[in-house]
């Protein structure tokens, strides 16, 4: 039997909504504020189906550029073959979050300005890069409270 092609085709999990989170919609998806520069995630909720996005949209992370009373519009960048045309897509606000992606980095450039105007208060440098994890230091394991212990292999039993 042959399967069909149409617009939301396998799409039975994906725009399930997930357990316990079923019913009505919150009030506070619809208080956000969206402006426009603002990085938004596509995650289509299966209880709207106007302003859904594309299949292919869910997931993906975009640029606000566009703000109506009920709506927003979002740029992706969507690769298509080996480039990547930027997609302009209107959608419902239902559909959109506040991403987290830059999250982490607004926090170390705040950690990093006060960092600096602590050391300058103090008349000394601080180096505020982002170093890689660094080996452990070396100790010495004391054998006092710890003796040594012989590893061999168990010998193969059947427990038939």
């Amino acid at each position: 039997m042959p399967h069909s092609f149409g617009l939301r085709a396998r799409t039975r999990h994906l725009f399930s909504r997930d357990f316990r989170t079923k019913g009505p919609i919150k009030l506070s998806t619809y208080l956000v504020n969206y402006k426009v520069g603002d990085i938004v995630d596509i995650k289509a909720n299966g209880a709207i189906q106007k302003g859904m996005p594309h299949k292919f949209y869910h997931g993906k992370t975009g640029i606000v550029y566009n703000v109506t009373k009920s709506s927003v519009g979002v740029i992706i960048n969507k690769q298509v073959g080996n480039r990547y045309i930027e997609k302009r897509v209107n959608l419902r606000v239902e559909h959109v979050k506040h991403s987290k992606c830059r999250l982490e980095f607004l926090n170390r450039v705040k950690a990093n300005a006060a960092a600096k105007a602590a050391a300058k208060a103090k008349g000394e440098h601080v180096n505020v890069k982002r170093q890689p994890l660094q080996p452990r230091p070396a100790h010495y394991v004391s054998s006092k409270n710890n003796a040594p212990i012989t590893v061999a292999p168990i010998p193969y039993e059947a427990l038939v």
